[in-house]
């Protein structure tokens, strides 16, 4: 393994973390002995793009600075190579680390971490998502969550998190469940109407919500957790339980194991690792070893 490896930056991480993160992050690397460029991007596609080159240039390793939203970037550049991915998680949700035991908002240990992992050769093989070409580590999310998504990102103000607790009130006041087809592995196809249908690579999202409990990040698998038809006041009782995973024991919540998964929904739109997919129909494949990471 070469020992220059790229850090992958986002300077507007947590309100300006990922800016301050970058140096201690730098500095405990370059301790261990290594050299690191550092790739910014003048936006998400131009960082995207100078991140490939770094790969494909034969990076030892590209480290992300920022939070799930980066971490899902960089999948876009490491996702089914064997150039190997270290987190430095300092944003807001943080999933993917928190999935992998590896330090959350302090990227002076994560930094520490990855250098021992690269050098130890300390590293793991782990599964990710596929959806017409693009990768995700945790979560995909539809219905209810994604709606609260899509409302948060269109409301100006209040800014962070508080602006997608709002968007939740919005939407419970508003939400009716939604008719969905769901396939299988190309198997026996499902009609039902559900609050909201998750598949997991991962186990949470959301900064540690844990809808899909009991994924695992190297079984070969997706869990799917289907929130059946539930009245506002159901989900409002099954909701806050997501928090510790006991919602699954709920007779509303359903979960399924499949390598493949196709849902249809009208009006719903998929969002994967917190980032937009795009509107359903979407099919996902479970990719078993797509991404190798560092971890402790």
């Amino acid at each position: 393994m070469t020992s220059e490896i790229t850090l992958f930056v986002n300077p507007t991480a947590g309100r300006g973390r990922g800016a301050h993160a970058a140096q201690p992050a730098a500095s405990a690397l370059r301790a261990a002995g290594f050299s690191v460029r550092t790739v910014l991007g003048e936006n998400a596609e131009d960082a995207l793009v100078r991140a490939r080159e770094a790969v494909a240039g034969g990076t030892g390793a590209l480290v992300a600075v920022g939070g799930d939203g980066m971490a899902h970037l960089a999948l876009q550049a490491v996702g089914g190579t064997r150039t190997p991915l270290g987190l430095v998680a300092v944003g807001t949700g943080n999933d993917f680390a928190r999935a992998l035991g590896l330090p959350v908002r302090d990227p002076a240990a994560a930094g520490r971490v990855i250098a021992e992992a690269l050098k130890g050769a300390r590293l793991r093989d782990v599964d990710l998502g596929r959806v017409d070409g693009t990768w995700f580590g945790t979560v995909l999310a539809s219905g209810f969550d994604s709606r609260v998504n899509d409302r948060g990102n269109r409301m100006r103000w209040p800014t962070g998190r508080f602006k997608y607790d709002l968007a939740m009130l919005a939407e419970l006041a508003a939400f009716t469940p939604v008719p969905y087809r769901m396939t299988l592995d190309d198997g026996e196809v499902r009609d039902f109407e559900a609050t909201l249908v998750a598949v997991g690579n991962g186990s949470s999202y959301g900064g540690g919500m844990k809808i899909c409990a009991d994924a695992d990040l190297a079984d070969g698998l997706f869990d799917i957790t289907v929130v059946g038809d539930c009245s506002r006041t159901t989900l409002l009782t099954v909701f806050p339980k997501v928090y510790k995973g006991t919602h699954l024991d709920h007779p509303k919540v359903t979960v399924h194991r499949a390598a493949k998964v196709e849902l249809v929904a009208q009006g719903i739109t998929g969002y994967a690792d917190g980032e937009p997919l795009g509107p359903l129909p979407l099919t996902a494949e479970c990719i078993p070893g797509a991404a190798r990471v560092a971890v402790p």
